[in-house]
């Protein structure tokens, strides 16, 4: 974080798939912090509830630990890594068994004050 006004909050090992959560990442990013939770309030995708509650943590954290309003923050940054994938068996005919992968997800969004112009 080159800027000190820049505040960061991340989830870590969320249950879903990387490639999943981010399509509804995708759908926030530069967006003002009240435009991205009306989105996320609206979205039928499963990811959207993760995604906000790293938002409004992203959000809180500025309030607190920076003195920033919430009403001038917009999303910075937004990005979903890869996290650990659980390795699951599923028994298949004759014997055999094929491997499901159980993907996580850490999410991490970057808010910032709004540049006047």
């Amino acid at each position: 974080m080159a800027n000190n006004n820049e505040v960061k909050a991340t989830a870590k090992y969320v249950r879903m798939a990387p490639r999943k959560v981010r399509m509804v990442v995708d759908q926030i990013r530069n967006k003002s912090v009240e435009q991205a939770l009306e989105v996320l309030q609206f979205s039928t995708r499963a990811a959207a509830e993760p995604v906000a509650k790293v938002l409004r943590s992203a959000v809180a954290n500025a309030e607190n630990n920076n003195n920033l309003r919430s009403d001038n923050l917009v999303i910075k940054a937004a990005y979903v890594d890869e996290g650990p994938t659980l390795k699951r068996i599923r028994p298949r005919a004759k014997g055999s068994a094929s491997r499901i992968n159980k993907r996580t997800s850490h999410i991490t969004v970057v808010v910032a004050p709004r540049k006047e112009a």
